[in-house]
């Protein structure tokens, strides 16, 4: 029986929140149908949906929660292996909305439950209402059995932290200083919460995303870790790339960075696409009052650096863009001992994010 924890913190309770190379036991996702998000009434994103399951499926049991109107259409269009289980949500991002699962090293397992609302909330958020996202962390962590420690005022999306496992979290200034997340608290007391509930001593800032209108610049569209002092960092050394100044800006504060057991970092480029993705038929999204009207031409968010790292394998964005090949051997060398499975995902850039954006593992407990 899932239980809530109250009035101690995960680092106190001697839990951290470990790497995402690190083992895992499987890997969650939730069935897309927003029609004022997703076009063509969401059918091309629920196509890439399942093939980017049936990729993680390969190497870990995967689950997908589907709500009532689309648990029969999801449980025929994924294969037997994959679980599915009902769930209701307000769209499709269970990296933002999902629980933080954490482990104690003696065979542990919790989960950290964000507040969540919507990137933004009333300020500059994409959507409202947002309360069925909101209890999406609960509702798996009462499936998994995972107690939870809940952190009401305090609001955060897992796609705008990443660990290495040892003590140090990156993030952006851009997201989590943004005026809709956490206003009342200043920088220092947003660390503080960072360390208290990923088990982590020390937080390094990279000032911009990239990703400045829907999520306000999460990290992993930049960023993230891929051995224990070890990172990749967006890059380009063109300066008519939409993203020349954010890259540039990144790999420099990275490059001169220590983590939290004082090691330089060494620091792996990975492309960014050689061009722009843009959204293409908006005319098929719906116009709801409350959420951010699409128009064709758009620039989508299309990062390679948006993958996922699973049991013996990366799977990795792709756009049909001329850099697809060189961001495939780029990661392959980052991660030489893990099969690179790329998935096209231009799909899933029109709704606003990426392969990362749309999953969120759950680790192995160690004992």
């Amino acid at each position: 029986m899932a239980k809530r924890i109250v009035g101690t913190t995960p680092k106190e309770d001697g839990y951290r929140m470990p790497a995402e190379f690190e083992r895992q036991t499987g890997c969650w996702m939730i069935w897309p149908e927003r029609n004022d998000n997703w076009r063509g009434g969401a059918k091309p994103a629920q196509e890439v949906f399942a093939n980017v399951a049936k990729a993680i499926a390969r190497f870990e049991k995967m689950t997908v929660a589907a709500s009532p109107a689309q648990y029969q259409n999801a449980r025929a269009r994924l294969p037997e292996e994959i679980r599915v289980v009902e769930m209701v949500s307000d769209d499709a991002w269970i990296r933002d909305c999902g629980p933080t699962f954490v482990i104690d090293g003696k065979g542990g397992l919790r989960a950290v439950d964000w507040e969540f609302n919507a990137w933004g909330g009333l300020v500059d958020g994409l959507y409202f209402p947002w309360a069925n996202d909101d209890q999406i962390a609960r509702k798996v962590c009462e499936i998994e059995g995972v107690d939870s420690y809940r952190t009401e005022g305090f609001v955060l999306e897992g796609g705008s932290i990443h660990v290495d496992g040892e003590g140090t979290v990156m993030t952006t200034e851009m997201c989590l200083l943004s005026e809709g997340r956490n206003p009342g608290k200043s920088r220092e007391e947003i660390e503080a919460m960072l360390c208290s509930y990923l088990g982590c001593e020390k937080v390094l800032w990279i000032k911009d995303g990239i990703d400045p209108n829907e999520t306000n610049g999460h990290i992993d569209d930049v960023a993230c870790f891929t051995a224990p002092g070890e990172a990749a960092c967006i890059w380009t050394d063109d300066p008519e790339n939409p993203f020349y100044r954010e890259a540039q800006e990144a790999y420099k504060t990275l490059s001169e960075a220590t983590d939290a057991k004082g090691r330089r970092l060494k620091i792996h480029k990975l492309c960014l696409t050689k061009k722009p993705c843009l959204l293409e038929g908006a005319a098929t999204i719906d116009a709801v009052e409350g959420t951010l009207p699409r128009e064709d031409g758009e620039i989508s968010i299309a990062s390679y650096m948006n993958f996922l790292i699973v049991n013996g394998a990366v799977i990795l964005p792709q756009y049909g863009d001329e850099n697809d090949a060189l961001a495939v051997s780029q990661v392959q060398e980052m991660f030489p001992d893990r099969e690179i499975v790329g998935v096209l995902t231009r799909e899933v850039a029109f709704g606003g994010g990426n392969i990362h954006c749309i999953t969120q593992q759950q680790p192995a407990p160690r004992s």
